[in-house]
């Protein structure tokens, strides 16, 4: 575990657990769901369950696993509800390489089941204020599909309510199992959060397109806000009672299956060697009020 301090804001990096940020307290308050919160009885605490971690080299869920990309057909061996979820670093143990009070870097490669080999790497700045996050995605020999975005639970308020505004002209339409069907819905009474409302008792498992940066959380005492890159297409909001996840990411879920289909928003890119897929989050906080 690695810890980062700037003013009275602290944050663990997990190396061991997927790369993951484990904790982010700011004004003396946890804002992440923590491991030990996730496995309180509610929730197994797996590793989709906690802390905020990196999705590579795609996002959400696969299909059955299913990825056909440039006339074949790969298979991704299901490990969430009859699907491949969020990547293949998610679980895996990340490598330290640059190290500071304040900033740490981390590669992780991308092996098997992945078939296409390459390299992830991310890097996390703490500031007084805030926190940058990048990441990449690189190539091995050849070139490959990739997304990557971040899979960030944030701790509900110990009292009073959260508010979340996200700014988005949609949400893609889903099926039963949560797989995309590449039509895009138009906001209903319980997603639109384009005013910022308090999230209360719904219940979000939606992914956000033509999102425009930022997204707003607002605790009772704290405003956090989200900005994100150019290459951010969508934004995944979910909203169990346990905590709440808004993820920023370069594509949308199944998305090689999508662009298979037909599909041309999707957010899929091709990298190739030496030319890698990059994406930023910046959160930045402030007394709520202020």
């Amino acid at each position: 575990m690695v810890t980062l301090r700037a003013g009275d804001a602290v944050c663990e990096v997990d190396a061991e657990e997927g790369g993951r940020l484990a904790s982010l307290v700011v004004g003396g308050e946890e804002r992440l769901l923590t491991r030990a919160a996730a496995g309180d009885g509610q929730v197994p605490s797996t590793v989709v369950a906690w802390g905020s971690f990196l999705m590579a080299p795609w996002v959400g869920r696969l299909d059955r696993g299913v990825l056909p990309w440039r006339g074949r057909t790969y298979h991704l061996p299901p490990d969430f509800q009859g699907h491949a979820i969020h990547g293949t670093v998610k679980d895996r143990a990340w490598e330290v390489t640059e190290v500071g009070d304040q900033a740490l870097a981390l590669t992780c490669p991308l092996s098997e089941p992945w078939p296409f080999g390459g390299m992830v790497r991310q890097v996390v700045t703490l500031r007084p204020d805030g926190l940058d996050l990048f990441a990449e995605v690189a190539a091995g020999d050849g070139p490959m599909p990739a997304g990557v975005g971040w899979h960030p639970w944030f701790a509900r308020a110990s009292q009073g309510d959260l508010r979340l505004q996200v700014v988005g002209t949609g949400t893609l339409a889903l099926r039963d199992d949560l797989i995309p069907t590449g039509e895009i819905a138009a906001l209903s009474a319980t997603t639109d959060l384009r005013d910022g409302p308090p999230l209360g008792d719904r219940l979000l498992d939606d992914i956000y397109a033509d999102v425009g940066a930022p997204a707003v959380l607002t605790w009772p005492d704290l405003t956090l806000r989200m900005d994100w890159g150019p290459t951010v297409n969508s934004v995944c909001v979910h909203s169990p009672p346990r905590g709440v996840c808004v993820e920023p990411q370069t594509s949308w879920p199944n998305a090689a299956a999508l662009l298979d289909a037909g599909s041309t928003r999707t957010g899929l890119v091709t990298v190739e060697p030496g030319l890698p897929l990059q994406a930023t989050t910046t959160w930045t906080w402030q007394p709520a009020g202020d």
